[in-house]
């Protein structure tokens, strides 16, 4: 009977684990999309990105 516990116990015992899982991979995703957001609004990368944008309208074919 105690083996029987500690196998039910064993298989119900990870039936969370996929959620946590999934939870800690979202908290990481977003932790790199605010770290991506913040370099990508900083003054540096704005500026090259719109200089970039602005050589590419004025570009003639």
């Amino acid at each position: 009977m105690f083996l029987r516990l500690l196998k039910r116990l064993r298989v119900t015992g990870e039936a969370g684990m996929t959620t946590a899982e999934y939870a800690v991979g979202t908290l990481a995703a977003c932790g790199f999309a605010a770290v991506l957001y913040k370099v990508v609004t900083s003054g540096v990368v704005s500026s090259a990105l719109s200089g970039l944008i602005k050589r590419a309208l004025d570009a003639g074919f």
